[in-house]
């Protein structure tokens, strides 16, 4: 059975797909950027502002399942440019303090809104 998360506390999905889906004991992120979850607008210019919102986002949605940040087992994570990788990680690794989940991060041409990095996961849920 699938079950699909649904908070207000993380940006609604901005097209036809769902925060997250839980599948049995794993729960799967839609890429989260960084909109603030009140009034739908981007958060911020930099790198640093964005990826913030975006983990934020991305804690609201684990927390709507009962879990946090040492749950998740693996991310990817977009940037719109390689030169802001070592702020992101800065940033990131505000978030993954005792788990270092496996993780992908890539540079692709563009993201939704022109923001400058987005971020899915893939949890454990106990």
């Amino acid at each position: 059975m699938l079950i699909s998360t649904n908070t207000p506390n993380a940006p609604a999905a901005i097209g036809p797909y769902s925060q997250a889906i839980r599948f049995q004991n794993f729960l799967f992120t839609s890429g989260q950027i960084p909109l603030d979850p009140a009034t739908g607008e981007v958060t911020g210019a930099d790198i640093t502002t964005q990826a913030d919102r975006v983990l934020r986002n991305l804690g609201a949605i684990l927390e709507a399942n009962g879990i946090g940040f040492d749950n998740v087992i693996k991310t990817t994570c977009f940037l719109a440019d390689m030169k802001d990788f070592a702020a992101f990680n800065q940033v990131y690794a505000q978030y993954f303090v005792n788990n270092k989940p496996a993780r992908s991060c890539v540079a692709v041409r563009e993201l939704p809104k022109g923001v400058l990095c987005e971020v899915e996961a893939i949890a454990a849920v106990e």
